[in-house]
């Protein structure tokens, strides 16, 4: 009787066996990949956060900076637009920061100047800022003109390729205004409004023309006071479009960072 049982139970046990076997050829193939659910599902790769182009236009809206102009404000005075197109670089000799703009000439019928036309020049330093910077904005009528900026040995005359003194500046600093005039039609100047050309800001010491010579408009700033070794000062620029005392002003707005003077 025992034995019959024993034999019984061998034979559930082997045919039960069988049937594994009989299954395991259906299961599938085990895979080298990974099995568990979030192994498997595909993840984000880290993001790159684009750093500022200084040969581009930026394309964040902005805060327009403090307005160093000396007018009055009326009512009817608003800010269309800011942005900063230059972000905080420095447009070291041999990489200048370029910033362009689509512009049709003549951009306005006569008798309106037929480029962008300086009107007016604002100084002043903003030491409470992050960055402190003092500020030199350019204030053009009709159209925001292209630009370059750029660190420069020596300044000289776009007309007559001969130096400029620029004393008492660490460095300089090179504005050039594309498609922009700086004189009215009969030969005078379009600037009705500026500050003494030695500011004596602790960056911005002082600026002077460079040249208003077939649709360029140049300047230079002097930037710092002679310091024991060179000091590579970034630059920022906004720029802003606004409405001031019934005039449609497209302001650039150069700002150089103040903190090695503090």
């Amino acid at each position: 009787m025992f034995c019959s049982q024993r034999k019984l139970g061998l034979a559930v046990v082997l045919a039960f066996s069988m049937v594994l076997v009989g299954c395991a050829q259906w299961l599938p193939s085990p895979t080298s990949g990974p099995t568990s659910t979030s192994a498997s599902t595909p993840t984000a790769s880290p993001t790159a956060y684009p750093t500022a182009s200084p040969s581009a236009p930026g394309t964040d809206q902005a805060t327009p900076p403090p307005d160093d102009s000396t007018a009055t404000p009326r009512p009817g005075d608003q800010v269309l637009s800011a942005r900063v197109s230059y972000g905080w670089a420095w447009p070291g000799p041999g990489q200048p920061a370029t910033i362009g703009h689509d512009t049709a000439v003549p951009i306005a019928p006569p008798p309106s100047p037929p480029l962008s036309s300086l009107t007016s020049i604002g100084a002043g330093a903003h030491p409470f800022a992050s960055p402190p910077y003092d500020q030199l904005s350019f204030r053009f009528e009709g159209g925001f003109p292209g630009y370059e900026l750029e660190y420069v040995p020596t300044l000289t005359g776009d007309a007559s390729g001969l130096p400029i003194p620029m004393d008492g500046t660490a460095s300089i600093l090179r504005v050039v205004f594309r498609l922009a005039q700086a004189h009215t039609e009969d030969g005078s100047s379009s600037v009705l409004e500026a500050p003494p050309t030695a500011v004596g800001l602790s960056a911005i010491t002082r600026y002077v023309p460079a040249g208003d010579f077939e649709g360029t408009v140049s300047y230079g700033i002097g930037v710092g006071h002679p310091v024991p070794s060179t000091v590579n000062t970034a630059v920022r620029v906004y720029e802003v479009e606004r409405i001031e005392q019934g005039r449609h002003l497209y302001v650039v707005a150069v700002q150089v960072d103040a903190s090695p003077w503090r």
